[in-house]
């Protein structure tokens, strides 16, 4: 996808999540990278996937565009240019082995095709535009996982003022928010729907290869 500079993603940002992996909530923000070939746009097509690592597991998030370069004394309204829906993909038992080792999770996070998107839509007043709906995963058409950032551990603000006082942050860079409760394993053939509201933002077929 054009245009994407550097993907973050936030782990363990919903309770309820941190609490179905068996895992602590963090008293900061807990961020990785995927490469931007990670990248893949829902657009009604097929995905492909590895299919030979175990389960790779969904997780359905709000994901926001930075369109300025980051300083302190930014907001969050100021620097956040669009948003769309995504899912950040895992490799789950690959992972657990990956953590055993205490390496680095790329290989079970960072694989291509795991940092799915819809299209980016424009935000007028982005705080107030994204606490209007909720977002859902529908898989096969059974709803499967359902958040909103006011369940947030962190807050927009607090995932901005976090990532780009350590790394920086820039126009075209991207947070994945994190993920609430329900994640579970895709199957071959499964189809992934995103909606914001009652509103499909983009859908997807998955075949494992």
């Amino acid at each position: 996808m054009e245009g994407i500079r550097n993907i973050f993603c936030v782990g363990r940002n919903y309770v309820l999540h941190a609490a179905e992996l068996g895992n602590e909530v963090p008293d900061s923000p807990m961020l990785f990278m995927k490469p931007t070939h990670a990248a893949a746009v829902m657009n009604g097509g097929t995905i492909e996937l590895p299919g030979q690592y175990g389960d790779i597991h969904y997780e359905a998030e709000l994901v926001v565009r930075i369109g300025k370069p980051y300083a302190a004394f930014r907001s969050a309204a100021e620097l956040i240019d669009g948003f769309a829906l995504g899912l950040d993909l895992t490799m789950r038992e690959l992972q657990g082995e990956l953590k055993k080792k205490q390496h680095p999770w790329l290989k079970a996070k960072g694989f291509r095709n795991s940092a799915l998107l819809t299209a980016f839509r424009p935000l007028a007043d982005p705080l107030a535009e994204l606490a209007s709906r909720e977002f859902v995963l529908r898989i096969n058409s059974q709803e499967k996982q359902r958040g909103h950032i006011r369940d947030m551990i962190f807050d927009l603000q607090q995932l901005i003022d976090h990532a780009g006082s350590h790394y920086g942050l820039g126009a075209g860079d991207l947070i994945f928010t994190g993920t609430p409760a329900g994640v579970g394993s895709v199957q071959d053939g499964d189809h992934l729907a995103l909606y914001w509201g009652d509103d499909c933002f983009g859908e997807c077929r998955i075949k494992l290869v």
